[in-house]
């Protein structure tokens, strides 16, 4: 069976000097580690600047940041994008399926 190649792509690629270090690197697609959506949303969680970001009004809202192709942040720890009908969050090993808590469902939680 085929995978798509993983690669690394490092925090320190993207900003100087983070604020937060863990994750050092994301494995990613190659159409993933171009991505620009992508990199300012983890330059953003890496440097704590969410400055370009709010708490969205209602759920719609984040689904329309999903359309847009851009990425959502979750509780400051997670980027979450969309794909394949599923909400799926950014992890060291890649992406993972998002899971469906309680936390999930509060709007406060997110910034688009």
């Amino acid at each position: 069976m085929y995978r798509n190649k993983k690669e690394k792509l490092f925090i320190k690629e993207l900003l100087e000097t983070p604020l937060i270090t863990y994750p050092a690197y994301y494995n990613v697609s190659s159409s993933m580690m171009n991505n620009d959506y992508l990199h300012s949303a983890l330059i953003a969680l890496h440097s704590m600047d969410f400055y370009h970001y709010a708490m969205p009004e209602s759920y719609e809202k984040i689904f329309e940041t999903f359309a847009t192709g851009a990425f959502a942040i979750f509780k400051e720890q997670y980027i979450v994008g969309y794909f394949g009908d599923k909400m799926m969050y950014l992890e060291a090993n890649g992406w993972r399926a998002m899971p469906v808590t309680r936390d999930i469902f509060y709007v406060e939680h997110w910034l688009v």
